[in-house]
C-alpha cells in the first residue's frame, strides 16, 4: 500500500512546540489531512499552531482513547485503503509510547501501510538520561495499581527485580495520583534505593532530582499535580 502513517510528536506541555520538536517535522506532514489523536479539541489546538490555521475544519478527525475499542480502531484503520496519509497524534510526547494508538500502529503494518515516525521530546527517556541510573538494563513498567495494598506490592517486585537484575524500573502515573505513590516508594523501598522523580520536563517548572529513599525521607517532596516519571534503582 502506498500511503503513510506518520508518526507525530507532541510537547509535553503548553510550551511552543518549536522548542522541543524539530521544524523539519511540521512541513513533513502539511499535505495531511487525515489526523488520528486522543482529543480532538486539543489535537486542533496543536495544529493550529503548526501551521495549520485556516483550514483545520477541513480535516478529518479519528479519535483514539483509552474508551477506544479494537473494533473502533479497525474501523479508522479501513480509511488506509484509499491511499491517503494520516498522522498519527498523541496529547504529550511521541505517540504510540503508553499511549493507544499503539493498537492503529500495528493494523497499519498489517496492512502494509509505512509507518514514519518523527523525532520528539520522550519524558521517559528524557527522565532516564537524566536521572544517574543504569540506562543499558531497564524496563519500563507503566502504570503501577492505584489501590495501596496493590500498589505498595508491585512497587516491592519492581525494586526486588531492579536489584536481581541491575535493572532501573521506570513508572508513571496520572498527575493527581503523583504524591501518593512517592509517599509509598518511600514507605515501602529500602533506605538504600535510589529514587528520580522527574517532573515537568522541558517545561519551565521542571525538576529533577535523584536521592535515596533515606535521603527522600530527611527531605521531603511535593509534587502536586505535574506530570512526572519515577525511577526505581535497588
Amino acid at each position: 500500500m502506498n500511503c503513510r502513517l506518520y508518526l507525530v510528536p507532541a510537547p509535553l506541555g503548553d510550551n511552543p512546540p518549536e522548542e522541543v520538536i524539530p521544524p523539519y517535522v511540521f512541513g513533513q506532514i502539511a499535505h495531511v489531512t487525515r489526523f488520528a489523536v486522543e482529543d480532538i479539541r486539543t489535537a486542533r489546538r496543536y495544529l493550529s499552531r503548526i501551521g495549520f490555521r485556516g483550514r483545520i475544519d477541513s480535516l478529518t478527525f479519528y479519535e483514539i482513547n483509552e474508551h477506544s475499542t479494537p473494533e473502533d480502531i479497525e474501523r479508522i484503520a479501513a480509511a488506509f485503503t484509499d491511499g491517503e496519509d494520516m498522522a498519527l497524534i498523541s496529547e504529550a510526547g511521541l505517540p504510540a509510547v503508553a499511549d493507544p494508538g499503539a493498537a492503529l500502529v500495528a493494523l497499519a503494518h498489517k496492512a502494509g501501510v509505512e509507518v514514519v515516525p518523527f523525532s520528539g521530546p520522550s519524558s521517559l527517556m528524557m527522565a532516564l538520561m537524566s536521572s544517574g541510573m543504569n540506562g543499558q538494563c531497564f524496563a519500563f513498567a507503566g502504570y503501577i495499581p492505584a489501590k495501596t495494598d496493590a500498589r505498595r506490592k508491585r512497587l516491592k517486585e519492581l525494586e526486588a527485580r531492579s536489584r536481581r537484575n541491575s535493572e532501573t524500573q521506570i513508572i508513571i502515573e496520572t498527575p493527581y495520583r503523583s504524591d501518593a505513590l512517592f509517599q509509598d516508594i518511600l514507605s515501602v523501598c529500602d533506605p538504600s534505593t535510589r529514587v528520580c522523580v522527574a517532573a515537568g520536563i522541558t517545561l519551565p517548572d521542571q525538576m529533577i532530582r535523584t536521592r535515596t529513599v533515606a535521603q527522600w525521607r530527611r527531605e521531603g517532596l511535593t509534587i502536586s499535580k505535574r506530570p512526572a516519571v519515577f525511577l526505581i534503582y535497588a
